[in-house]
């Protein structure tokens, strides 16, 4: 007896939902848009082949491994400063002089932009070149700047 009231309410609730689905489609239309948007940077982290480095494993790393740091912003963004013994490649030049970098094929890579958005599409692109141990740097240069870094002139 009261399995077939839960049954009852069950089918009344879903009856409801889809009635209020049908006459309310673009709310419902707009509700499913906004949580894939809000979820999407922690998916898009979870299943990309790039991987993030915070300042602290950064420095961490410079001090342990030597590895070679590449800046990939522009000559204009470069100029007000980089991470101390960076080399600077900008991501619209870094297939063409792909040449310069691949005898560093062995070392571990930080890549970093101004805030961490084209340093992932770095990423990518040193791994198709061989590069096995490629890190992008969490929130580029500005949150080296934030967390009291040095840079170089």
């Amino acid at each position: 007896m009261r399995d077939r009231r839960y049954a009852i309410i069950l089918v009344f609730a879903v009856a409801s939902l889809m009635e209020f689905l049908t006459r309310n489609w673009p709310l419902a239309l707009v509700f499913v848009v906004s949580g894939i948007m809000l979820l999407w940077p922690l998916l898009k982290r979870r299943i990309s082949p790039a991987r993030e480095i915070g300042t602290l494993d950064a420095t961490r790393l410079i001090n342990a491994e030597d590895p070679l740091v590449l800046d990939v912003r522009e000559p204009n963004e470069y100029a007000g400063g980089r991470l101390p013994n960076a080399l600077h490649i900008p991501l619209s030049q870094l297939k063409d002089r792909a040449a310069e970098i691949t005898k560093h094929v062995a070392r571990p890579v930080i890549v970093y932009c101004d805030r961490g958005m084209r340093s992932s599409a770095a990423t990518s692109a040193l791994e198709r070149l061989g590069f096995t141990r490629v890190q992008s740097l969490r929130g580029g240069v500005r949150a080296w700047k934030e967390a009291g870094l040095p840079l170089a002139k």
